[in-house]
């Protein structure tokens, strides 16, 4: 069984997350080394500009180190009808790379822009029903979800995955349905991130158990229940929680990774595991959390 599932890693995992305040971190090259070492088969992308964005270039950095390509996460900020253009010409120059490179097994990993909208991203972990998007602007982020997705399998017979994220306008377990309810089934699939839909008051299995078609793709992320409880009473936003260390390492959190794994493998689930725990380089030094976070996961039979 275990080797149909795949594991891999991501960027985000040594600090080169899509922020801005994320600090110093390093090079591609460091990156894709100690993915190595530390027993990963495959990478994500990272963000646009972190490796090399040219195929041939990027191929030699991946095969000199045994690595698969994934797939690459692209926010667009899908409630605004105005960005969907713009968001379907970056992701088509995503998916065209990853096409190229790696083939079409890779995903393209679409997303609400993260940390936009500021009244998301100040009550990421605590949404109700209340902050959520009206009628019309839930029409509008599912038309851009199927658009992009429509025109990146049109131009490059890639997959699109949608993730949900917190400090987006697709954090809960309800948001996730109602994307899922929206979009079409042909074309977007699920990106069932274990540590979001936890931290977004979700249940991982249950959301994995309920859209089990839809999920093409996971990450797997751990939330760490005290930090969690410790950011809603203290109302911290999305990036204090980061700092703070909300996204543990995988088996010191509160995910089921057991129950998730144990659901795959009933389902016959084919894809990759993209391990990903999204530090900053004062949450300590990440090739030692990769080698642990590799190390749970063999004792769960990966």
């Amino acid at each position: 069984m275990s080797n149909q599932l795949r594991v891999a890693n991501a960027p985000c995992s040594w600090g080169a997350l899509e922020f801005n305040w994320a600090g110093h971190m390093p090079s591609y090259e460091t990156v894709l080394d100690e993915m190595t070492s530390t027993g990963y088969a495959g990478t994500e992308l990272g963000r646009w500009g972190f490796m090399p964005t040219e195929p041939d270039a990027l191929s030699v950095e991946l095969s000199r180190r045994q690595l698969a390509l994934t797939g690459a996460f692209v926010p667009v900020q899908l409630t605004v009808e105005a960005e969907h253009t713009a968001g379907v010409e970056e992701a088509i120059r995503v998916a065209r790379l990853l096409a190229e490179t790696a083939g079409n097994n890779a995903l393209v990993v679409l997303s609400d822009a993260t940390a936009h909208d500021p009244n998301r991203t100040a009550i990421a972990g605590r949404v109700t029903p209340q902050d959520g998007l009206t009628a019309e602007g839930w029409d509008t982020l599912a038309r851009g979800a199927n658009r992009i997705a429509r025109e990146v399998k049109e131009a490059t017979g890639l997959r699109t995955v949608f993730h949900h994220h917190c400090a987006t306008f697709v954090e809960t377990p309800g948001e996730i349905d109602e994307l899922m309810t929206r979009t079409d089934p042909s074309l977007v699939g699920l990106c069932l991130d274990t540590g979001h839909c936890a931290f977004g008051g979700g249940n991982p299995v249950a959301t994995l158990e309920r859209w089990q078609p839809r999920v093409w793709h996971v990450h797997l992320k751990d939330c760490e229940p005290a930090i969690k409880a410790r950011a809603r009473r203290e109302e911290w936003d999305y990036q204090r929680s980061i700092r703070e260390g909300v996204f543990c390492e995988l088996g010191k959190g509160e995910v089921d990774f057991a129950g998730v794994l144990s659901s795959l493998r009933r389902a016959g689930y084919q894809g990759w595991l993209v391990v990903e725990q999204d530090v900053i380089p004062s949450l300590g030094t990440p090739i030692e959390s990769a080698a642990r976070n590799r190390s749970y996961l063999r004792t769960l039979g990966l």
